[in-house]
């Protein structure tokens, strides 16, 4: 299985955290959009490793398709092609007030994004005008002077971040992957996350083989007891925090959780995020984040998704493993057997 870990998003640290990774052994990296932006952390780390480089995610509603287009090609012409765009739709209190952006039905408006996307693509690829007019999006003008032409790599692939079967469907009716989304477990994914991107396909005309599903796992990796406990805590404390969002709600109904989500959300909206933590339960973290040595760690990520993801996103929330563990886990998820 190929591992992705996260670079630093900070412009002055992205350099030697992609140099870190890519000594790591990990196959690629990834950016997260939070404190910093999405995008220019992967020109730092194109120039600093020869990893695999992707988006995971940048958010999508605010921006529009040309400028996502954009990036990302020149992003993938920069890296010698090894750009990926993962794009999400985040929530809407975050659209509306973190981003100061228009909320509009979110599973439709990505479908339209990445079908805008596609269309730019094919128009700097030379395969057909511009003239994409859709419900949210028009692109109809593309002058020679604002066309950078077929790119020498080919456009790069454009993934869909999803948790609901809504979002999940979409993702595997318009896009060329699925970013599983890392506040899951098994049962959710077996139960919930499989069929809706069996009936994606099926609407698309596609087989599995033609759509990449890309595992994610909070993970809570030490040989030590102290810095298992450590380990622990971080993935608990980032489970609370997913668990808050009433959107996430559908992974604890799988687990039978339910009825802890309510108060997480009223106690996230009072700032005790101590008290959110407490909340979540060894169970829990074991079932929706992965605990234990790198093997079993490993062991945990590939029985959950090898089947169908040969490729996974491991997050280390709130601790930094031992350069050891590191290692020994990225070894370990490199000899598993996975889907091909």
């Amino acid at each position: 299985m190929k591992v992705h870990l996260q670079v630093d998003g900070s412009p002055t640290a992205a350099r030697a955290s992609a140099a870190e990774i890519a000594a790591t052994g990990a196959d690629g990296l990834f950016t997260f959009e939070g404190q910093h932006d999405v995008f220019f952390p992967l020109l730092i780390a194109a120039d600093a490793t020869d990893c695999r480089l992707m988006t995971n995610v940048a958010i999508a509603p605010p921006r529009s398709p040309l400028h996502l287009a954009h990036a990302a090609y020149d992003l993938q012409l920069y890296s010698g092609g090894r750009f990926r765009l993962g794009l999400g739709s985040q929530v809407r209190a975050h659209i509306e007030k973190r981003y100061g952006s228009k909320w509009e039905p979110p599973a439709a408006r990505m479908a339209e994004t990445v079908a805008a996307i596609k269309a730019v693509f094919a128009a700097w690829e030379g395969r057909e005008p511009l003239n994409f007019r859709g419900e949210f999006f028009t692109h109809t003008i593309m002058a020679p002077n604002f066309n950078p032409g077929p790119n020498p790599y080919g456009p790069p692939p454009v993934l869909l971040g999803a948790l609901g079967p809504i979002m999940t469907r979409t993702a595997a009716q318009v896009a060329d992957g699925l970013l599983v989304m890392p506040f899951n477990s098994a049962r959710h994914f077996t139960d919930r996350t499989l069929p809706a991107v069996e009936e994606g396909l099926r609407r698309s005309h596609r087989t599995a083989g033609e759509f990449q599903i890309i595992a994610q796992a909070m993970v809570a990796v030490g040989r030590d007891e102290t810095q298992l406990a450590a380990a622990v805590n971080g993935v608990a404390a980032l489970i609370s925090f997913y668990g808050s969002t009433p959107a996430y709600r559908p992974v604890l109904e799988a687990e039978g959780w339910a009825e802890i989500q309510p108060e997480l959300n009223a106690l996230s909206k009072q700032g005790r995020f101590a008290e959110m933590r407490r909340l979540i339960t060894d169970p829990m973290v074991a079932r929706i984040g992965v605990v234990g040595t790198p093997e079993d760690c490993a062991q945990q990520i590939v029985a959950r998704f090898g089947e169908r993801a040969a490729e996974v996103c491991c997050y280390f929330p709130g601790y930094t493993p031992a350069g050891a563990d590191l290692a020994d886990l990225i070894g370990a998820l490199h000899r598993a057997p996975v889907a091909r």
